[in-house]
Order: C-alpha cells, then sequence, then structure tokens
C-alpha cells in the first residue's frame, strides 16, 4: 500500500504543483503514447479552455447573439473533444470511463468561459 502511494507523488508526468510536465507535451498528437487518466483529462479540460475563449472572443467579436451560437459552440467543443481522443490518440475510451466521462471532461468551465468572453467582449465593443 505504501509502494502504490510513493510511486503516485513520484510520478514522471507532473510536477508537484499538478502542472503538466514538458514531456506531456511531447506526446499530445501522439497515438502511441499511454495516458493515465488524469492527464487525459487535464489535456482535454484545457482544449476546451482554449476553445472556449477564442470562441468567445469571436463571437463577441463579430458580433452573433442568439441560442444557435450557443448550440453551436457546444457542438464544435463535443466533436473537437471526441475527434482528438478517438480518431489522433487513438484511446480507448472504457478505460477513461466510456464516452460520457471524457466528453464531460472541462465542459462546464468551458462553458463559463465561453459565455463570459463572449458577454464582455460583445458588451465593450458594440454598446
Amino acid at each position: 500500500m505504501k509502494e502504490g502511494k510513493s510511486v503516485k507523488l513520484n510520478h514522471p508526468q507532473q510536477h508537484q504543483n499538478g502542472h503538466l510536465s514538458p514531456s506531456t507535451f511531447a506526446k499530445i498528437f501522439n497515438p502511441e503514447a499511454s495516458w493515465d487518466k488524469d492527464q487525459l483529462g487535464d489535456v482535454l479540460h484545457w482544449i476546451r479552455q482554449l476553445l472556449g475563449l477564442v470562441c468567445g472572443f469571436l463571437w463577441g467579436s463579430i458580433p452573433l447573439v442568439g441560442g444557435i451560437w450557443f448550440i453551436l459552440f457546444l457542438v464544435m467543443s463535443s466533436g473537437l473533444i471526441y475527434g482528438y481522443y478517438a480518431l489522433i490518440l487513438k484511446v480507448d475510451e472504457e478505460e477513461f470511463g466510456g464516452h460520457g466521462a471524457l466528453l464531460q471532461e472541462g465542459l462546464f468551465a468551458s462553458i463559463t468561459l465561453f459565455l463570459l468572453s463572449w458577454t464582455l467582449l460583445y458588451s465593450l465593443a458594440h454598446f
């Protein structure tokens, strides 16, 4: 039992503060790389956050309004995440809790970031 804890604490892919190490970034597009659940979850989470910020700024600057654009963001975000883990990384989703768990990783935080950036930029630029 103690050996398992010491192995987890000295995991070579993470620093002590929880940030990903540079070797994690080296395997982002490598379908042969092995992933643990936390690493893949972190990568999917940050991809969603980046997409939420970019789409929010884009939607707010164009200016787009309406629920259809929110739904489009959800479809794009989920499609990108699915395509990344299923087509690029080719991971077995059952090892990571299934499609639902992988597609939900970072979803609510990215929705918040998307809505905040969209509303803020739209309000500042067009009023």
